[in-house]
């Protein structure tokens, strides 16, 4: 069963939460990756979430842009927990989220907030267990990290989150210039002095003879990917990439359960302009692997974009730490597939072994080389 509350704030702010509540004991339901279903922490009763994937339809960009703002309120609402009667702050950054007082997971009403609600979520399919497994094995692997590090770190609470993004379509007709080079040899003659006496020596020398070249590229971009969010660190985030879009479904309220979800902070039309230097950058690989020549630089890309479209989608990532010598140190693991990314100690006594050893041996190799 879904209940809905509907809650006056103080400035006249309505706030709509979803709680899903267990048939057999009345108690929070929260979805589990393994499952794939909502399941009761109370009494293990578990209910079939129906996936389904009937939501494709690509928004119109310009559209988009042409209505009301899209931007999420900046206030906090305040919602009742019907578990415990608490009202609590939801933050303007959250569609999921916690009863402060018992712990119980809300999910905000997205059809009734400003903003472009999610069309799309890629459930989690690795659970908390799972992810910390996946962090102990990557931590084991941290060989320049100080050695008592695997058995001093101690783990915080790890969070499950969705992230948003903005995924983009674009077809694309690109009329660009290129400066083609062609390598040449010509041969030299120089002078040079061997024991006190002057040497006439011929050598090749490589030159280019550059030519200039028109031409036209066309290219259809599919599912660019957009982090929407500035609260996720994009180094960390990056290395976690990527996530596997064909296991996208309808969104649903249900997948949010006891997890945490993120409003998307970037707008969409920031969104669309970084998609657009990532559709760019590819653009000019495309011309470099389409013209050929000993050398290719591009001189000018004159690019239109055409019946772009967008998607808003929400992503799952495990977040947490740990602490090692007083220091806070972050990672993420991806909720699909379990990559880590992460930041970690370095011993700096093992860095400087490393850096001795390999002198060593350089200078090893160089003596017996001189020898031979």
């Amino acid at each position: 069963m879904t209940n809905v509350n509907n809650e006056f704030v103080e400035d006249g702010t309505i706030e709509d939460t979803e709680v899903n509540q267990c048939s057999s004991c009345g108690g929070n339901t929260i979805y589990d990756p393994v499952s794939r279903g909502l399941k009761c922490p109370f009494c293990g009763t578990e209910v079939e979430i129906e996936a389904s994937r009937e939501n494709t339809t690509e928004h119109d960009y310009l559209d988009a842009l042409d209505q009301a703002d899209h931007s999420w309120s900046n206030e906090k609402r305040v919602f009742k927990c019907d578990n415990c009667g608490a009202e609590t702050l939801l933050d303007n950054d959250r569609v999921a989220d916690f009863c402060t007082f018992c712990g119980s997971s809300h999910i905000a009403v997205t059809e009734h907030d400003a903003g472009i609600k999610p069309a799309l979520v890629l459930p989690f399919q690795i659970s908390k267990e799972q992810a910390v497994d996946k962090f102990k094995h990557w931590i084991s692997k941290r060989y320049l990290a100080p050695s008592r590090l695997k058995k001093d770190y101690e783990l915080q609470k790890i969070s499950g989150a969705y992230i948003p993004y903005w995924t983009f379509d674009s077809d694309t007709k690109s009329s660009y210039t290129v400066k083609i080079g062609t390598y040449y040899y010509v041969t030299v003659t120089r002078t040079v002095h061997r024991d006190g006496k002057a040497e006439q020596v011929t050598e090749q020398v490589r030159k280019i003879r550059w030519r200039t070249q028109h031409g036209r590229y066309n290219e259809f971009f599919d599912d660019v990917l957009v982090k929407a969010s500035r609260n996720v660190a994009s180094g960390l985030i990056d290395k976690v990439e990527p996530f596997q879009l064909g296991g996208l479904l309808d969104y649903k309220t249900e997948y949010l359960s006891g997890f945490l979800a993120e409003r998307y902070s970037i707008p969409l039309k920031e969104g669309w302009y970084t998609a657009r230097g990532l559709i760019d950058q590819k653009i000019r690989n495309g011309i470099l692997r389409k013209e050929t020549g000993d050398e290719v630089r591009i001189v000018k890309v004159d690019t239109t974009y055409e019946g772009i479209t967008f998607k808003h989608i929400l992503l799952p990532l495990w977040i947490s730490s740990f602490t090692f010598n007083n220091s806070v140190y972050r990672f993420l693991v991806n909720g699909q597939t379990g990559k880590v990314s992460g930041k970690a100690p370095i011993s700096i006594w093992k860095v400087m072994f490393i850096v001795l050893l390999t002198a060593v041996v350089f200078g090893i190799v160089y003596i017996f080389q001189d020898i031979m």
